[in-house]
């Protein structure tokens, strides 16, 4: 397991402040405890798209494969990109939404037709 100073050292921190390496560990410690949170949070709504094929095709619509949902989210997001400021502000739920669509979408594109072909069976 990496500890303050080598994970200090990985962001490019090169020197040896107490006070320095503390706030790289609280960093560390938070962003692994942020992460797994957003895992599990995830994993749920993909755990409840995975009971049956007409509530994945609903969570994408209009969209009416999982190719063409990740076209849409990846276009959005080309699309925010570009936007100014101001409607970028405006239209963060539209993007929440596009990069939740595009997660939701690449999992069934590769692992969809399990769950689904096991229930059929």
């Amino acid at each position: 397991m990496m500890d303050a100073a080598d994970f200090a050292r990985a962001c490019g921190y090169t020197g040896d402040s107490p006070a320095l390496l503390k706030a790289f560990e609280a960093i560390r410690c938070n962003g692994i405890a942020h992460a797994r949170q957003d895992h599990f949070r995830r994993k749920a709504v993909i755990d409840e798209l995975k009971r049956s094929e007409p509530l994945f095709l609903a969570a994408i619509g209009p969209a009416l494969s999982a190719d063409e949902a990740i076209e849409d989210a990846a276009r959005f997001i080309a699309c925010w990109r570009n936007m100014p400021r101001w409607r970028q502000e405006r239209r963060l739920p539209d993007l929440a939404r596009a990069r939740q669509q595009r997660l939701v979408a690449r999992f069934f594109r590769r692992y969809g037709h399990r769950p689904w072909t096991l229930a059929a069976a």
